[in-house]
Protein backbone atom coordinates (compact mmCIF):
# COMPACT_ATOMS: atom_id res chain seq x y z
CA UNK A 1 0.00 0.00 0.00
CA UNK A 2 0.97 3.17 -1.20
CA UNK A 3 0.09 6.76 0.41
CA UNK A 4 1.20 10.00 -1.15
CA UNK A 5 0.64 12.93 1.45
CA UNK A 6 0.52 16.44 0.39
CA UNK A 7 0.07 19.02 3.22
CA UNK A 8 -1.01 22.84 1.76
CA UNK A 9 -2.42 24.30 4.97
CA UNK A 10 -0.62 26.88 6.56
CA UNK A 11 -0.78 24.61 9.78
CA UNK A 12 1.54 20.93 9.57
CA UNK A 13 -1.15 18.11 9.55
CA UNK A 14 2.03 15.83 8.64
CA UNK A 15 0.92 13.41 11.56
CA UNK A 16 -2.08 12.38 9.54
CA UNK A 17 0.27 11.10 6.92
CA UNK A 18 1.10 7.74 9.21
CA UNK A 19 -2.11 8.05 10.39
CA UNK A 20 -3.86 7.68 6.74
CA UNK A 21 -1.58 4.63 5.73
CA UNK A 22 -2.83 3.14 8.70
CA UNK A 23 -6.25 3.31 7.65
CA UNK A 24 -5.15 2.32 4.28
CA UNK A 25 -4.08 -0.86 5.13
CA UNK A 26 -6.55 -1.78 7.79
CA UNK A 27 -9.58 -0.74 4.86
CA UNK A 28 -8.01 -3.00 2.27
CA UNK A 29 -7.70 -5.60 4.79
CA UNK A 30 -10.89 -4.88 5.59
CA UNK A 31 -12.71 -5.06 2.50
CA UNK A 32 -10.76 -8.50 1.83
CA UNK A 33 -9.52 -6.99 -1.22
CA UNK A 34 -5.85 -8.14 -3.04
CA UNK A 35 -3.71 -6.21 -4.31
CA UNK A 36 -1.14 -2.88 -3.73
CA UNK A 37 -2.97 0.54 -3.45
CA UNK A 38 -1.91 3.57 -4.59
CA UNK A 39 -3.53 6.85 -2.98
CA UNK A 40 -2.96 10.56 -2.79
CA UNK A 41 -4.74 12.81 -0.22
CA UNK A 42 -3.78 16.53 0.36
CA UNK A 43 -5.32 19.06 3.42
CA UNK A 44 -6.13 21.98 1.37
CA UNK A 45 -8.35 25.23 2.63
CA UNK A 46 -11.77 25.58 2.28
CA UNK A 47 -11.30 28.63 -0.35
CA UNK A 48 -9.41 25.87 -2.62
CA UNK A 49 -11.84 23.13 -1.87
CA UNK A 50 -14.55 25.40 -2.29
CA UNK A 51 -13.21 26.16 -6.47
CA UNK A 52 -12.82 22.32 -7.13
CA UNK A 53 -16.53 22.05 -5.59
CA UNK A 54 -17.79 24.21 -7.85
CA UNK A 55 -15.91 23.34 -11.24
CA UNK A 56 -16.19 19.70 -10.81
CA UNK A 57 -19.77 19.15 -8.96
CA UNK A 58 -21.59 22.36 -9.26
CA UNK A 59 -21.74 23.41 -6.23
CA UNK A 60 -20.99 26.75 -5.16
CA UNK A 61 -19.56 25.99 -1.09
CA UNK A 62 -16.78 24.37 0.51
CA UNK A 63 -17.49 20.74 1.49
CA UNK A 64 -15.38 18.57 3.71
CA UNK A 65 -13.95 15.79 1.34
CA UNK A 66 -14.07 14.91 -2.75
CA UNK A 67 -12.50 12.06 -4.04
CA UNK A 68 -11.79 11.99 -7.36
CA UNK A 69 -11.63 8.00 -8.48
CA UNK A 70 -9.58 6.39 -11.27
CA UNK A 71 -11.28 3.21 -11.24
CA UNK A 72 -14.44 4.42 -11.70
CA UNK A 73 -15.99 1.24 -14.03
CA UNK A 74 -15.71 -2.18 -15.09
CA UNK A 75 -14.17 -0.94 -18.01
CA UNK A 76 -11.19 0.35 -15.56
CA UNK A 77 -10.12 -2.82 -14.26
CA UNK A 78 -6.57 -2.62 -12.77
CA UNK A 79 -4.07 -4.98 -14.53
CA UNK A 80 -2.83 -7.98 -12.36
CA UNK A 81 0.81 -7.87 -10.98
CA UNK A 82 0.50 -3.78 -11.15
CA UNK A 83 0.18 -1.41 -8.42
CA UNK A 84 -3.50 -0.35 -8.54
CA UNK A 85 -4.29 4.09 -8.18
CA UNK A 86 -7.16 4.37 -6.75
CA UNK A 87 -7.43 8.17 -6.97
CA UNK A 88 -6.92 11.06 -5.06
CA UNK A 89 -8.65 12.44 -2.04
CA UNK A 90 -9.11 16.48 -0.61
CA UNK A 91 -10.10 17.09 2.40
CA UNK A 92 -10.22 20.60 4.11
CA UNK A 93 -8.83 21.35 6.91
CA UNK A 94 -10.73 24.15 7.85
CA UNK A 95 -14.18 21.73 7.62
CA UNK A 96 -12.18 19.00 9.29
CA UNK A 97 -11.63 21.40 12.68
CA UNK A 98 -15.05 22.77 12.38
CA UNK A 99 -16.81 19.19 12.38
CA UNK A 100 -14.71 18.09 15.20
CA UNK A 101 -15.97 20.97 17.70
CA UNK A 102 -19.53 20.97 15.79
CA UNK A 103 -19.62 17.01 16.90
CA UNK A 104 -17.96 17.09 20.07
CA UNK A 105 -14.86 14.77 19.26
CA UNK A 106 -11.42 14.99 18.15
CA UNK A 107 -9.38 16.36 15.17
CA UNK A 108 -7.74 13.33 14.86
CA UNK A 109 -11.28 11.19 14.85
CA UNK A 110 -12.91 14.02 12.37
CA UNK A 111 -9.83 13.64 9.90
CA UNK A 112 -9.49 9.87 10.31
CA UNK A 113 -13.61 9.48 9.33
CA UNK A 114 -12.92 12.13 6.48
CA UNK A 115 -10.09 9.54 5.15
CA UNK A 116 -12.03 6.70 5.25
CA UNK A 117 -15.09 8.16 3.56
CA UNK A 118 -13.54 9.32 0.75
CA UNK A 119 -11.12 6.21 0.21
CA UNK A 120 -14.52 4.04 0.48
CA UNK A 121 -15.76 6.34 -2.63
CA UNK A 122 -12.77 5.71 -4.44
CA UNK A 123 -13.68 1.86 -3.91
CA UNK A 124 -16.64 2.49 -5.24
CA UNK A 125 -19.48 2.73 -2.14
CA UNK A 126 -21.53 5.50 -2.10
CA UNK A 127 -24.52 7.25 0.12
CA UNK A 128 -27.05 8.44 -2.58
CA UNK A 129 -29.49 5.81 -1.35
CA UNK A 130 -30.70 5.29 1.60
CA UNK A 131 -29.85 1.37 1.69
CA UNK A 132 -26.10 2.22 0.05
CA UNK A 133 -25.46 5.16 2.75
CA UNK A 134 -26.44 2.21 5.27
CA UNK A 135 -24.06 -0.12 3.72
CA UNK A 136 -21.30 2.34 3.66
CA UNK A 137 -21.77 3.91 6.83
CA UNK A 138 -21.64 0.84 8.78
CA UNK A 139 -18.09 0.30 7.02
CA UNK A 140 -16.86 3.59 8.09
CA UNK A 141 -18.01 2.82 11.53
CA UNK A 142 -16.34 -0.77 11.28
CA UNK A 143 -12.94 0.36 10.28
CA UNK A 144 -12.42 3.26 12.65
CA UNK A 145 -13.26 0.54 15.10
CA UNK A 146 -16.55 2.18 16.72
Amino acid sequence: MELDFCNEGPVTFDKYETIYQQLLTKTISHLHLGGDYYVSVTIIDNETIHGINKQYRNVDRPTDVISFALLDNEQNKPIPGMIIDLGEILISYEKAQEQAKQYGHSEEREFSFLFVHGLLHLLGYDHMKEEDEKVMFALQDEILGE
